[in-house]
Formats: C-alpha cells, sequence, structure tokens
C-alpha cells in the first residue's frame, strides 16, 4: 500500500482494517517510507509487540497507534530512542507490564496517553527542569505510588488526567503551572485536605477541576479568590465536611454530592450560581431550610438536593422555574404540600420528591410538563384522587405514586391519550380501587416491543448536561424487585415493570396484558382481582417477577405459564385456585409457599392430592401448617371405643349370614358418620 512513497511526511489510515502483526507492518514502513515524520494507525485491528525496526524511521515525531490490540504486548523501551518524539499515543491497546521510566523523560515529548491500558502500571518518576510535556494521560491504568512534587518542573502542563489509578498521599503543588487548564485526578486513594493553593493554578486560567472519588476530608482556607474561569468543580464521593463553599463565580457545572457537609446551604447561594447549569448537593447531612435566592439562577437545568436533613417547605418559587429540567428534593424531610403553579413553559424532564412528608392535593398544573420523563412522588402523605390526567403526558416513562393516600379509579373515560414511553408504573400501597380497563395496556408500546427490539433499546435514562457532551445525569428509581427493594441508579430503557400490588382493585385482569412482552416484573397482589389467571401471560417471556398473591382468582394455573423461562421469582399463593400444578415446567422449581393457600390446588410441589389446605395468609413469619391431616384423637377416641364395644356385644350375631349383612350396614353407616366429624 505504501510502496514507492519515499518522500511521504504523514501517514493517516485510521480505521482501516490492516489485520497485521508487529514485525509486518513495522518492516514494510521502514522500508517504504524512510522520512515518515507521523505515523496515525487508529484502530486497525494492528496485533503482536511493535517491532524495533520502527527505529529505522529516524524522522518519526508523532506515533499514534490508540485502538489497537497488541495484547500481552509490553511498551517497548526503544520508543524512548526516538529524538524527535512530540506525540506518543497507545491508549486501549490491550498493554500490560510497568512502563520504562524513560519514556517520560524523553525531553521533546508533548502529549503522552497511555489511557485504558488496565493492565499497564508503574509510577511517575522525577521529572527534571526544562521538559516539554503538555499533557499527560494515564487514566484507567494501575499506574500508583505518590504524584512527586518534581511535577512542578513541567512548566508547560496544560492538561493532567490521571482518572481511575491507585496514586495516593497529598496532592504536589502545582499552583506554579501557569498553563494548566484540565485536571483531573479522579477515582484514586488521594487524602488529607484539598490545599488553598489549588485555586491558584494556572494564575486563572484552571477550567476543570476533578478531585471525586478519593479520600479528601477538608478545604484549607480561604477560599476567597476562587479561579473566574473555572466551569466545572467536582469534588463529590469524598469525606468533605464543614460549611459549604461558594462555588466560583462563572462555574456551570458543580458537584458536592456524596461528602459530609452539615452546615445549612448560604443564603445568598443564588449569587454564586447565576451562570450554574448543574448543581447538586445530594447525600450529604445538610440542615436549615432552601433559600429562595437560588431561584435567581435563571440558567439552572439540574438541581439535586436529595438525601439530606433539610426539615423545611419547598420554596414557590423553585416549582415555578420553567428553566429547570431536573428537580430531585427526594427523601429530605420536606414537610408541606407541593406549593405554586406550574407554567405552560414548564422544561421538567424529572420531578423526584420521593420519601419526604409531603401532604396535601397533588398539583394539576403539572400537566403543564409535556416533556415530563420521571416523576416520582412516592412514600408521601398527598391523599388526592387518582391523577388520571396524567395520560395526557405522553413522554412519561416512569411514574412512582406508591405509599401515598390516592383513591378513586385509574380508568380515564374522558382520555384517549396513551403512554406510550410508559415503562416504570409503581402505584402500590394506596386506596385506589374500581376495574383495570379493558385494553387498559393496549397502548404502553415501550412495553410491546417484540424481543429483537432489545438491543436497539439499550441504555439508561438521563440527562445530558447541556454544554458538557460528556455528562449525564442519571435517572434513580426505588423499585420492589422479587420481593425486596431495590435503588435503580442507571434505570436501564429496557427495564419495565408494573405494581399495582396492596390496593384495592377488583374485577379480572385484563388480558391484554399478555401484549407487554417486555415486562420484567408484574406485581398484582393485594387486590380483589377475580375470574381466571389469563393465559396470555404465557406470552410475556421476559417475565422475571410474577406476584398475584391474595386475590380472589379462581380456575386452574394455565398451562401456558410453564413457557415463563426466565421467571425466577413466582407467588400465587392465598387465591382460589384449583386443580394441578402444571407438570414438567420451570413450575415446579418454586417452593409450596408459591402455591399456598389454594384449597383445591394440588401436585408437586404441594401435596399430591386434591385434599384441602388450611392454610390463612395471617401467618406473619411465612410458614404454614402442614399439608398432612393432623388426627384428633380427642375426638375419635369416644367413637373408636364405641365401635369395639359395638363389636363384642353383636359378635355371637355373626354366625348368621342374614345378621351379618345387616350388622355390616349399620358399621357402615357409623364409620361414616365418624369420618364426617374428622373432616369437620
Amino acid at each position: 500500500m505504501v510502496q514507492n512513497l519515499t518522500e511521504l511526511r504523514e501517514l493517516y489510515l485510521d480505521g482501516v482494517n490492516i489485520s497485521a502483526q508487529g514485525k509486518e507492518w513495522c518492516l514494510a514502513l521502514s522500508s517504504s517510507v524512510p522520512n515518515l515524520h507521523v505515523l496515525s494507525l487508529q484502530s486497525c485491528y494492528l496485533s503482536r509487540p511493535l517491532d524495533s525496526s520502527l527505529l529505522k524511521l529516524r524522522s518519526l515525531s508523532s506515533i499514534r497507534l490508540d485502538h489497537n490490540n497488541f495484547t500481552a504486548a509490553s511498551v517497548p523501551d526503544f520508543l524512548a530512542n526516538f529524538s524527535n518524539l512530540t506525540q506518543l499515543r497507545l491508549s486501549s491497546c490491550g498493554l500490560y507490564g510497568t512502563i520504562p521510566e524513560k519514556i517520560f523523560r524523553v525531553q521533546t515529548l508533548q502529549i503522552l496517553d497511555l489511557s485504558n491500558n488496565m493492565l499497564l502500571k508503574g509510577s511517575l518518576p522525577e521529572f527534571s527542569q526544562g521538559g516539554s510535556l503538555e499533557t499527560l494521560v494515564l487514566s484507567n491504568t494501575k499506574f500508583s505510588g505518590i504524584l512527586p512534587n518534581s511535577i512542578g518542573n513541567l512548566k508547560r502542563l496544560t492538561r493532567i488526567e490521571l482518572i481511575d489509578c491507585d496514586f495516593s498521599a497529598q496532592n504536589p503543588d502545582l499552583s506554579t503551572h501557569l498553563g494548566l487548564a484540565y485536571l483531573d485526578l479522579s477515582d484514586n486513594q488521594i487524602s488529607g485536605n484539598i490545599p488553598s493553593w489549588i485555586w491558584k493554578i494556572g494564575n486563572g486560567s484552571l477550567t476543570y477541576l476533578n478531585l471525586s472519588h478519593n479520600l479528601l476530608e477538608d478545604l484549607q482556607q480561604p477560599l476567597s479568590n476562587l479561579p473566574p474561569l473555572l466551569s466545572t468543580l467536582d469534588p463529590r464521593f469524598n469525606q468533605l465536611r464543614g460549611p459549604i463553599p461558594s462555588p466560583p463565580p462563572y462555574s456551570g457545572y458543580v458537584d458536592y454530592s456524596n461528602n459530609r457537609f452539615t452546615s445549612s446551604i448560604p443564603h445568598d447561594i443564588g449569587l454564586y450560581i447565576s451562570y450554574t447549569i448543574f448543581f447538586s448537593l445530594s447525600n450529604n447531612n445538610i440542615t436549615g431550610i432552601i433559600p429562595k435566592s437560588i431561584c435567581n439562577a435563571s440558567f439552572l437545568q439540574i438541581l439535586d438536593l436529595s438525601d439530606n436533613a433539610f426539615s423545611s417547605t419547598i420554596p414557590s418559587c423553585l416549582i415555578q422555574n420553567d428553566a429547570l429540567a431536573v428537580l430531585n428534593l427526594g427523601r429530605s424531610r420536606l414537610i408541606g404540600n407541593i406549593p405554586g403553579e406550574l407554567g405552560h413553559m414548564c422544561s421538567l424532564q424529572t420531578l423526584d420528591l420521593n420519601e419526604n412528608l409531603l401532604d396535601g392535593k397533588f398539583p394539576k398544573s403539572l400537566a403543564n410538563c409535556k416533556e415530563l420523563e420521571v416523576l416520582n412522588l412516592g412514600n408521601n402523605r398527598m391523599n388526592d384522587t387518582f391523577p388520571s390526567w396524567l395520560k395526557n403526558i405522553s413522554s412519561l416513562r416512569v411514574l412512582v405514586l406508591r405509599g401515598n393516600k390516592f383513591h378513586g379509579h385509574i380508568g380515564c373515560p374522558d382520555s384517549n391519550s396513551t403512554w406510550p414511553k410508559l415503562q416504570i408504573v409503581d402505584l402500590a400501597l394506596n386506596n385506589i380501587n374500581g376495574v383495570l380497563p379493558e385494553k387498559g395496556f393496549s397502548n404502553w408500546r415501550a412495553m410491546m416491543a417484540s424481543e429483537d427490539d432489545v438491543q436497539s433499546k439499550s441504555g439508561h435514562l438521563g440527562f445530558r448536561v447541556l454544554q458538557f457532551s460528556q455528562l449525564y445525569y442519571q435517572e434513580t428509581v426505588t423499585v420492589t424487585i422479587k420481593g425486596e427493594t431495590m435503588k435503580l441508579v442507571k434505570v436501564l430503557s429496557i427495564f419495565t415493570s408494573i405494581d399495582f400490588s396492596c390496593n384495592n382493585f377488583q374485577g379480572e385482569i385484563p388480558k391484554d396484558i399478555g401484549d407487554l412482552k417486555l415486562l420484567y416484573v408484574l406485581n398484582l397482589s393485594g387486590n380483589g382481582f377475580t375470574g381466571r389467571i389469563p393465559s396470555s401471560i404465557g406470552q410475556l417471556r421476559q417475565l422475571e417477577s410474577l406476584d398475584l398473591s391474595q386475590n380472589k382468582l379462581s380456575g386452574e394455573i394455565p398451562a401456558q405459564l410453564a413457557s415463563l423461562n426466565f421467571l425466577s421469582v413466582l407467588n400465587l399463593s392465598f387465591n382460589q385456585l384449583v386443580g394441578r400444578i402444571p407438570t414438567g415446567s420451570q413450575l415446579q422449581t418454586f417452593s409450596e409457599n408459591s402455591y399456598l393457600g389454594n384449597r383445591g390446588l394440588c401436585g408437586f410441589p404441594l401435596n399430591a392430592s386434591f385434599e384441602a389446605k388450611d392454610a390463612t395468609p395471617s401467618t406473619s413469619d411465612g410458614r404454614h401448617s402442614s399439608s398432612r391431616k393432623e388426627i384428633k384423637w380427642e375426638y375419635i377416641a369416644p367413637e373408636i371405643g364405641f365401635v369395639t364395644w359395638l363389636g363384642i356385644a353383636v359378635w355371637p350375631l355373626l354366625l348368621s349370614r342374614r345378621w351379618g349383612r345387616c350388622y355390616y350396614k349399620h358399621v357402615d353407616r357409623i364409620l361414616l358418620r365418624i369420618l364426617n366429624h374428622q373432616n369437620k
């Protein structure tokens, strides 16, 4: 391909499937393009170690071999012998072993990227004066040790990325780096305090600072003169305590979540987040009130104050903020009702007020939020009729109203709208009654996709932070799966769940529930459903958890349920089911607890006869009485005595055939009385 190109200076074959081993392509290039300066073969399916024949390319200054497969190969020493080398990019190449320290000491090297080589290890050497290094990227490797203070000798550094390594000890003093703009030391073992000099880095040129997922404990004071251009400040998942630091004046992304801040939010916080798009204080121990000044943040799109201890009301101006796309105040001990009126310009996509002490009515102005995707008002004290008008919000994907006092019917006779994107609905633990509408599930299209669509729908629910293309706000939802409450930190866009348990629903289960081919969890327990179990449930081939217990369902268990191959949780107990449990299927893999309380049900794992079972759902520890009958000797002993006496008295009569027939006739009647008494 490159023969007779002796004067070629730059070669870019990125994405071309060369599929050659190291020695093969290295020899070919070294003999064909001796004057090459730039070699770029990213994602070319190259394999095996690099060959030293590359050294014949004496003018080579830029080597870009990212995203190839040099599995089980180490970084060769000879790469440090290129006297003009300015760029060395070997990210995502499957490299392992220890990198030679002399590569870091190449005086001409400006860019070094060895990231995403999970088995590559080493430590940073002592750096001498006069180095040319501008970009150092070692993320997602096994580099460890301390960050040497001599890194301060690299005066030209503008970007440092050491994400997810094993660096420890305190940060070196980088305040002398006049041009450093990007510093990411996240996911390491760095401990101690965040030093005050860190705000002096770059003499105000620092724009990105990520210290998240470390062991940092405090911020050295004072915090004045923060970098004016710092747009991203991310110290989440540390052990920071004390007062909440005021963000830089022009910051766009500030995340203080998952620390140990215990103070209240500064009353003038709105002055510091005037240009902020993302602001999070979640999972701390912040007390006091939510100050009204936070409503002055006119650019704020994502506000997460969840998992704190406010014990205050929600400012009405916060609900009325038309710029907000995500508002998460869950689990923060908020009281009162949901105030304010949401305007017609409402931009909310996520509203999470889960697990607070909110009461009152459901805000009908929420119907103005036409882009709403996640609505979580679960586990509060709201008392209102079921908000059937929510069906006018066609964008809704997650609806959680569990654990309130909603009542009335779920049907919406005056609405022709549907929920085509709905994938999680949880109405458990309310007082909703009536029957489920016929064909009520027929338009829940997100649950009806074919199995072939599973891969195409893969992904997570989230909100992209504008102007930060790599940053997402991940939705979290708490659901009950397989009998346990679980918090889904990343909600898969293919995960689907219906939980109507512990309400007062009546009537039959609609047959069109079998159209929800992608349903994973179905819980209709603790209601008053009657009729037969729809055989169409057997079409739910993705179903993993099915709970229809404590209803009034009758008839036999449909044989179609035997085709639910992914089913790992089944509970049909305490209904009025009869007949034999379908055999030769997965239904026999469940314990008898899945079928208890159905007097006419038999077959393995229950007792293999049609005898009745006297079990009640009130047993608190889940253990029920044995399926075998217990003989009540206090009732039957006198009757056995009577039969014995009768036999002795009439024994002489047995010698007569005629009197014998009469004797057996009377004994049969007595035995029948005994058995009837025992059954009672």
